[in-house]
């Protein structure tokens, strides 16, 4: 037991902490012995062509906003293209698009879920470049400028952007929990593609080579993590820029993350079904490492290892002699005592900012073993479900 319980914390530590300690390390290790990495000029002329493609379903709320956000991004007009595809869309949201003749708009009524939107639109595509972000987040203006330019590589077969959720000084445990989430997201996607190479992308704002994309399974839930993977797995990578940028609201409470979290984990789950060969390391041993060190511990056994290093933590201190696992169990007590504490104090809406962390932590563990649940009792949809967003802010 003493073994097991020691193995559980470990893994945990390694998962949430551990991980971007040691990447941090061998990165400055490799700054000392190769130096710093080169910084990628803006050559607008040697920048390939793109298209900018958005899927949108029943947007019509501020669908005008994210319109003008896209018309004003930088970029030479001779080399882009703008794409919406609203398949399924049964409000204004087509009528408004259909408004701007600088924008090309796909529509259909038939609702077939997003990533059959995505295949359809790729249809359209003839560009050298491929540039995916939501209909509800805001693009920084060079955005498609700082992505791009990183095709000049032969070796780069996808970027992703960063995402930023915006939140004020009297967020909830949603807004903070969820920024503060990405923050960290944001560090360990920069030393991941230092190292390598970024761990697939996130919908909000990801690009790849025309040349490579490949169709993914009508039924896949993660078709942003799957497609950027899919790239990877044909050798080339997938670099981060954070200079790129798409900024979201959070999701309008813990429960909407909480929907939104389950449905990722269980896509999480068909993910590492469906991209079994990462698992060998010998085609790509640093991309392997960082697949299963980022991704894969977390959507699958460190939930479980929570629950197990509680329970035999428990009965350890119960035994003679025990004194250190009774001070490492009251220290989990202490832990998921604050998050009982901020899941308490969320619902009568008091905000106690050191709460919030644990309890976004529980949740996002919750929502993975949900998530694992949900893959494996019920069909996990491909149709869109949106989560409800806090006020839109441009």
């Amino acid at each position: 037991m003493k073994i097991l319980l020691a193995l559980s914390l470990i893994i945990v530590f390694y998962t949430f902490a551990g991980y971007g300690i040691l990447l941090y390390l061998i990165i400055r290790l490799k700054r000392i012995f190769k130096g710093s990495k080169s910084v990628i000029a803006d050559n607008i002329d040697n920048l390939p062509s793109c298209t900018l493609v958005v899927a949108a379903y029943n947007e019509e709320g501020f669908i005008k906003e994210k319109i003008a956000n896209s018309l004003l991004l930088n970029y030479p007009a001779d080399k882009l293209n703008i794409l919406f595809v609203t398949d399924g869309s049964s409000d204004n949201t087509p009528g408004i698009i259909a408004q701007y003749p600088q924008i090309k708009l796909l529509h259909q009524p038939q609702r077939a879920g997003k990533i059959a939107a995505i295949h359809r639109a790729m249809n359209y595509v003839d560009t050298d470049a491929v540039v995916f972000t939501d209909a509800n987040t805001f693009l920084n203006k060079d955005a498609l400028i700082k992505i791009c330019r990183h095709y000049e590589d032969k070796t780069v077969g996808a970027v992703a952007g960063e995402k930023r959720v915006h939140f004020d000084e009297n967020a909830d445990a949603s807004a903070a929990g969820e920024g503060f989430y990405w923050k960290y997201e944001s560090a360990l996607k920069k030393w991941d593609s230092e190292l390598y190479s970024v761990v697939g992308a996130a919908g909000e704002l990801f690009s790849v080579r025309r040349s490579l994309y490949k169709p993914v399974e009508a039924d896949t839930v993660l078709d942003d993590f799957m497609i950027s993977m899919l790239i990877a797995q044909q050798g080339y990578r997938i670099v981060y820029e954070p200079e790129a940028y798409a900024t979201e609201t959070a999701s309008e409470n813990v429960s909407e993350e909480l929907k939104r979290k389950i449905r990722i984990a269980a896509g999480g789950i068909q993910s590492i079904l469906r991209l079994k060969s990462l698992f060998n390391p010998f085609p790509y041993p640093v991309l392997s490492f960082q697949y299963i060190s980022h991704r894969v511990l977390r959507w699958t056994v460190t939930p479980f290892l929570l629950i197990l290093s509680f329970v035999l933590n428990i009965v350890l201190a119960l035994q003679p002699e025990a004194t250190g696992y009774q001070v490492l169990l009251v220290a989990q007590v202490l832990f998921y005592v604050l998050a009982l504490l901020g899941f308490m104090m969320e619902k009568k809406q008091l905000r106690i900012k050191i709460l919030f962390i644990p309890y976004y932590f529980c949740v996002m563990n919750y929502a993975v073993l949900a998530g694992i649940i949900r893959y494996f009792t019920t069909k996990q949809s491909a149709v869109w479900e949106k989560a409800q967003r806090k006020a839109t802010v441009a």
